[in-house]
């Protein structure tokens, strides 16, 4: 398959490029930083340098790449939380999420691409005693309402879609994140099974929205283990 892979500079993206060139893909990774070219490239994908917010500079990335899926790894979190620009973070993440999102779903549709695969957070359900599932109403905190508004509306694009796809990650740790060496807190994923969750949705999932987490008590992801075999323990080799 040929993929279009926006973000493919990120934390996931980083990750995930090599393990779909891998599987025998073929790879076109966006990058809105001309210096981060090369870097794409040297993940064996085609880069392409272009903004999510310019709407007709990315529907032309993807109408010449023609791809048979596009995949949406993108986010803007630079910041830990706790630090002074997390809060900043969040609304330009959010922005992506609403009208980065609405941007490449359209791209996609003037394509003629039915499978769209995008990132999404397992860590904004509603209180509940036992494992959040994906059924499960989002939070209604309004210290949360950033998140959760940007999250629906980026669900609602996708899921729109003939094969949309939703992959709702744990929080994430491991190479590249704030936290290298263990979860933060539940929900936690490693960025290594996060990616390989995306390719093996690649080609195996139905369209609908999965728990992307570990067995941690928070999210149950029995759901992604019986369609494509999610493995949280995965690791890509050094």
């Amino acid at each position: 398959m040929k993929i279009f892979l926006a973000g493919a500079a990120g934390v996931i993206g980083r990750r995930l490029a090599p393990l779909l060139v891998g599987a025998g893909h073929t790879v076109v990774g966006t990058t809105r930083s001309a210096g981060k070219a090369d870097a794409v490239a040297a993940l064996g994908a085609q880069p392409v340098v272009v903004d999510v917010f310019d709407a007709d500079a990315l529907r032309l990335a993807v109408l010449k790449s023609q791809p048979d899926a596009v995949i949406h790894q993108l986010t803007d979190l630079a910041f830990a939380p706790g630090t002074p620009q997390y809060q900043e973070g969040l609304v330009r993440n959010a922005r992506i999420r609403v009208e980065g999102t609405r941007n490449l779903a359209n791209a996609a549709r003037a394509a003629g691409v039915r499978r769209m695969i995008a990132q999404s957070i397992a860590f904004i359900y509603a209180p509940r005693e036992s494992l959040r599932l994906e059924s499960d109403p989002l939070s209604a905190d309004p210290a949360v309402a950033t998140n959760v508004n940007g999250v629906k509306a980026l669900e609602t694009e996708i899921l729109a879609l003939p094969e949309g796809i939703v992959l709702r990650y744990g929080l994430l740790y491991g190479a590249g994140t704030w936290s290298v060496d263990k979860p933060i807190r539940p929900p936690s994923v490693h960025v290594d099974a996060a990616a390989q969750a995306c390719a093996l949705a690649l080609t195996k999932s139905a369209p609908g929205v999965y728990n992307i987490t570990e067995d941690d008590g928070y999210a149950s992801s029995e759901k992604a283990k019986r369609d494509f075999g999610f493995d949280a323990a995965f690791r890509l080799t050094p």
